[in-house]
């Protein structure tokens, strides 16, 4: 068999993982703290029918090596962990972080190592715990749920965290709250579950462990706390449209390719006639 039939099909097979990724990103255009995702390509072992020749000063030159490549797999399918655009809901408890950093999100209180989240569509239960849209804890500097109380009627959070019980008579109390953000020091390594959530690896932090710190920590490099905004999804549909116009023409390439070495077998067989 030919071998440009086997690179043609891992051509078709390349371009089909991008266009998941890309419907997968359009799919996602309005989820809340979306990051889209990129896939990049790199090149088979090629296969090498001549080696290469050193050369001799004044006595024979060198040669260089003849090689046929052998196709097309998939090298990395990253997240692209850039700022989404923000869109104000006036919402006390809906959260955006400026800068770096996640939200901890804990199943249960005893999760050893929390979950991270840069959705911030959060509400209060009916205990006064403030959790995700799934029930899941949102977690503070401190390590345990933020639970603001069910006698609280109203509050605010500040940029760096903390959330501060308004009285009937207007005055504000401190209540002891401070909502944790966790800065990664590789996000792409973060594994994505579903949920808007992520699973530290330890490509992402050292030994898969995360430090609870306070928004707008100037040494652990935290963004701050914007209440009453949610930030968006990261995906441009222009460039994924753009991305799903080459995909599709790398694919209908690539299929012309096995086409056309059918062909040519087929004259190879017709040759016995």
């Amino acid at each position: 068999m030919l071998r440009s039939m086997y690179s043609g099909v891992s051509g078709m097979r390349g371009f089909q993982t991008k266009l998941d990724v890309i419907g997968n990103n359009i799919a996602n255009v309005n989820t809340i703290g979306f990051k889209s995702g990129r896939v990049m390509f790199k090149d088979i072992l090629s296969q090498t029918v001549a080696s290469f020749t050193a050369p001799e000063e004044g006595t024979i030159g060198g040669v260089n090596p003849k090689q046929i490549g052998l196709g097309v797999t998939t090298a990395a399918i990253d997240t692209i962990h850039t700022a989404g655009s923000a869109m104000t809901t006036n919402v006390a408890t809906d959260l955006r972080i400026d800068g770096d950093g996640f939200f901890a999100i804990a199943a249960s209180e005893d999760q050893e190592v929390p979950y991270l989240t840069r959705a911030g569509n959060f509400t209060v239960d009916a205990a006064g715990q403030l959790v995700t849209s799934d029930g899941y804890f949102v977690l503070g500097v401190d390590g345990a749920p933020i639970v603001i109380g069910a006698e609280v009627t109203a509050f605010t959070i500040g940029q760096d965290g903390r959330i501060i019980a308004v009285n009937a008579d207007g005055t504000m109390d401190d209540t002891g709250m401070q909502i944790a953000v966790v800065r990664v020091a590789n996000p792409a390594g973060l594994e994505k579950i579903g949920g808007n959530l992520y699973r530290v690896t330890p490509n992402a932090n050292p030994d898969g462990v995360v430090d609870l710190t306070a928004p707008g920590d100037a040494d652990a490099g935290t963004g701050n706390i914007i209440s009453g905004q949610l930030e968006m999804s990261n995906v441009d549909l222009t460039v994924e449209f753009t991305e799903m116009i080459v995909a599709q023409r790398g694919f209908q390439a690539n299929s012309r390719i096995i086409t056309t070495s059918d062909e040519i077998l087929q004259e190879v067989v017709n040759l016995k006639r």
